[in-house]
Formats: structure tokens, sequence, C-alpha cells
């Protein structure tokens, strides 16, 4: 016989262990359901957070308590949790079956119901079914129901109760430690440097810079020559360095007998001093050939 909640209301369960199915339907916009589990002491909070169940960590220590993976059914999509009700220790005392939503707020969830089942009967017919409905339809978590020990024995409460801070908050309340994973985005960390790489803190500035003498022309101090370097020719336009060794000892000078002048070809000849002076010149023909000489 299945036994139909509402908020509020409760009624005992007589099964070893209780499979709790949140169900939904599926459609565009609707957010992610995960189903979730809480084991908790006499407190009302976990004893450590090994006793939350959920996607991230889907198996208790113990293995009587677990997270199963979605499935696809006939009425939408579910998300699944077991509890091994009689093997559970003295020490817990209540159980939470918990749901959340990614992407959205359960106002954009249909249909969406708790149902349990014994684990050791059959599958087809829910012990409870429980339609949960938000009370303001912007909770990102919820407390669907809880399974709490009576007089020896165990009873579901249906609940109902929503948090807007999401599954964070539903877990920071029942004692679970929530590690902030979101980056500080107030401090902005410096860009890190390669290994080796001088600091940019220990680099001197221009003014601080020691002179280091001459320069070259992009800036950079020229280093200081070897011996018997011989520096390279400077660019053409750049004036030119004084030598910086002795010059070449200088060739002792050549002695000419002074030559006769010879006249350029196709000037006229200079005349001579006699003849400037008015006296007779004495004119010879150069050597001829045979043909050209008297008596021939």
């Amino acid at each position: 016989m299945t036994h139909v909640m509402v908020k509020g209301s409760n009624v005992p369960l007589d099964a070893p262990g209780i499979r709790a199915v949140l169900r939904w339907s599926p459609g565009s916009g609707t957010p992610d359901v995960d189903a979730s589990v809480l084991l908790l002491g006499s407190d009302g909070r976990v004893r450590s957070d090994d006793d939350f169940v959920f996607y991230n960590e889907p198996r208790h220590p113990s293995g009587l308590a677990r997270h199963l993976p979605k499935q696809r059914v006939a009425e939408g999509l579910t998300d699944t949790v077991e509890v091994d009700l009689a093997a559970l220790e003295a020490g817990i005392d209540r159980v939470v079956i918990a749901a959340s939503c990614d992407g959205g707020s359960f106002r954009q969830v249909r249909d969406l119901c708790v149902l349990l089942y014994d684990t050791s009967g059959p599958r087809h017919a829910p012990l409870v079914t429980f339609d949960v409905h938000p009370d303001t339809g912007g909770e990102t978590a919820l407390n669907c129901g809880e399974l709490y020990r009576k007089d020896g024995g165990w009873k579901f409460r249906a609940v109902g109760q929503g948090y807007t801070t999401g599954l964070v908050g539903l877990a920071t309340e029942f004692g679970i430690t929530v590690d902030d994973m979101e980056p500080d985005a107030d401090r902005a960390d410096p860009p890190a440097q390669p290994q080796g790489a001088p600091s940019q803190a220990s680099e001197p500035t221009r003014a601080q810079q020691p002179d280091l003498g001459p320069t070259s022309a992009y800036g950079y101090p020229l280093p200081s020559p070897a011996g018997g370097h011989v520096p390279a020719q400077p660019a053409y336009g750049y004036p030119q360095p004084v030598a910086a060794v002795p010059p070449p000892p200088t060739a002792p000078p050549v002695h000419q007998q002074p030559q006769p002048g010879y006249p350029a070809y196709g000037y006229p000849q200079p005349v001579g001093a006699a003849a400037a002076a008015g006296g007779a010149t004495a004119f010879t023909l150069p050597p001829q050939g045979p043909q050209f000489q008297p008596g021939r």
C-alpha cells in the first residue's frame, strides 16, 4: 500500500532499507536536480563531513548510504539515494533526504516528487509518495523529508523546507564544512616570472645605472678591446675614431732624375728658347726608311 504524504505528515516504515527517488519532468529551461542524503546525530548535525553523501561523494565510508546515477523513466528523470536503515549504528538518529538544482531555482522544476521504496521488495510499488511544492519558488535546495528513529523503528516525515543558498547553505545548516573554491577577486597576484629571470624590482633604472663608459649607437656599452685587437671599420657617415695604434714607419724618400717633359698628344708643341730669340734652329729629319733616303 502506498501512502500519499502532505507537508508535515509522517508515517512509520517497516523496511530494512529505503531507496529514495527524486523524480521531475524535464523541459526547456528546466535546471538539473540532484539528490543527496545527510546522516545526523542526536544533536541534529553530522558527525563529520563523511556523513554527507551526494554526487561528489557518492558513497559513505560504511557503505550504508549511496548515491546512484540518474535515470530516465517514462514519467521523467530521476536521481536516487539509498540508505540501509537496519544496519545504521545507533549514533545516527536522523537521515535527511535533500534536493538541489543547478542553473536555476525550483520554480522552474515541474512535477517534483519523492518516492520511497523498500530496498528488499519490488520496485514497482513505492511505500510513500510526496509531491514537493516550494514555498516561494526561489529555493535552490530543499529538505524534502526526513527518516527518523521512533520507538525502536523508523518513520518518515514530509518536510519540504527550502533554502535560497543552494546545496552549500543546506549542508552548512547541518554542520558540513564547505570550502570556498572561488578565487578572491579583490586580490590580484602578480604574474609568475620564469625561473632564473631577474625580478623587475631588482633591475636598476637608467638613473641608477653606473657610468659604463662609451656606448655604441644602440646604447649598449662597448667592451674593452683585447690586446692585438684590430677594430672593425666604422659604418659610412660616422666620425672616424682616432687610431689607437702608432702609424707605420715612413719609408725613406726616393730621389729620381728629372725627366724631360713629353708633350701631350694633339696639343701645339712649345716653341724653343732659341726660336723665341729669333735665332736659326737646326732641323734634322728623323731616320727614314730606305725609300726616302737620297741617292736611292
